[in-house]
């Protein structure tokens, strides 16, 4: 398996980042942030992201999009992450694009797909409840036959993106207990279908998510999404992907943020001198270096095992290592970035801190490194 980037993707890099360094900036994120009008991102630049292919990197040709892998859009992800971008790709293309083109019929890939390459359809996976925690087996949402299609009652948090999604990917029971495997089904609902109920919610990054309340929400019978009852596992596919991507963007993050705390111990003067060139800070630093390229490895790794068509078991340890690895190491290197900045690190007004609140926000989503690690530990029979 090879861990280098190729010639190509190395080119489509090189664009992302000239991209994201322009259009990125930490003023835009405070503007977005401070505004409570605001729907957390920009759209003309989601338009300008989705005209140059970003937004359907993964999806097939056939669909409007670009049929590219894992990898390149992996490229794309560490590039966003480096700039902080709260563009949607997270609910609309790891989750919610992910999921048609896992277990969409061709009726409902052409139905959306083409729409969200364009960039003019917003997605969102609503699958956590509020004693799910990271489980996808508990779901207390109910969904009962009403004549040939389904009514659906229950309420989903922290939908990522949910805000502004056009069309949700929901989770609910169709048959079994609340906690059982089996019997989970996912149905693809309209934000204004009747009985739909959407609140936002920001979370501490400024992101935007949101609460999905349903109250006999009718759907047809064709808005079921793959088979009837094997949702669960569906969803943990879905999810294994979106945790490869996101990782990429943490990486990213955390590589911005160790770059920005290098250039301040190297100008920051004390007695005369670089603060950097004390030697416990060269430590740390050399530290953070590491943990870097450790996670760069296991996060390529993880995404050439997904083009290679790597089986389910072997995407989810990939999966669960590289967001312990993430998680941990991402915290870290924000914590020692603003611990090394000093008192200005603690400021509003300086720009590091918003990297330590995007990696808390990012180590509980999909799961915190406890969990995963537990999840590697079972999936090896322990």
């Amino acid at each position: 398996m090879a861990l280098v980037l190729t010639e190509e993707q190395q080119l489509l890099q090189h664009t992302a980042r000239e991209l994201v360094a322009g259009r990125s900036s930490w003023k835009r994120l405070r503007a977005l942030r401070d505004d409570p009008e605001s729907d957390g991102f920009s759209r003309d630049l989601w338009a300008e992201m989705a005209r140059l292919g970003w937004v359907g990197i993964p999806i097939a040709e056939t669909h409007g999009g670009a049929g590219l892998g894992w990898t390149e859009l992996g490229v794309v992800m560490e590039e966003l992450g480096r700039g902080l971008l709260p563009e949607p790709i997270v609910g609309t293309v790891l989750l919610g694009a992910t999921a048609l083109q896992l277990a969409g019929s061709d009726a409902q890939q052409q139905a959306h797909l083409p729409a969200v390459a364009a960039g003019e359809r917003f997605l969102a996976l609503a699958y956590q409840e509020g004693q799910s925690r990271w489980n996808v087996h508990h779901v207390e949402t109910r969904a009962e036959r009403a004549g040939s299609g389904w009514k659906l009652s229950g309420e989903k948090l922290h939908v990522l993106d949910g805000q502004i999604a056009d069309w949700f990917v929901v989770s609910a029971r169709t048959a079994g207990e609340v906690a059982d495997a089996g019997g989970v089904t996912l149905f693809l609902v309209k934000r204004d279908a009747p009985g739909v109920t959407v609140t936002t919610q920001r979370r501490v990054d400024a992101r935007g998510a949101a609460i999905v309340r349903l109250d006999s929400v009718t759907v047809s019978a064709d808005a079921v999404l793959g088979p009837e009852g094997q949702g669960a596992a569906l969803l943990e596919r879905v999810l294994d992907r979106a945790i490869i991507g996101l990782c990429a963007e943490m990486l990213g993050g955390m590589v911005a943020c160790f770059e920005m705390t290098l250039a301040y111990l190297k100008t920051r003067r004390q007695f005369g001198m670089p603060i950097g060139s004390f030697q416990a800070l060269k430590h740390r630093a050399a530290r953070l270096f590491v943990e870097t390229e450790l996670v760069r490895s296991i996060v390529l790794a993880a995404m050439r095992a997904l083009d290679d068509g790597a089986d389910d078991g072997q995407v989810a340890r990939l999966a669960s290592a590289a967001k312990v690895r993430c998680s941990e190491a991402y915290v870290l290197i924000a914590n020692e970035g603003v611990q090394m900045h000093g008192g200005i690190g603690m400021t509003d007004e300086h720009d590091v801190g918003f990297f330590l609140k995007r990696a808390r926000a990012a180590e509980l989503t999909f799961g915190d490194a406890a969990f995963h690690r537990d999840r590697v530990a079972r999936l090896d029979g322990y």
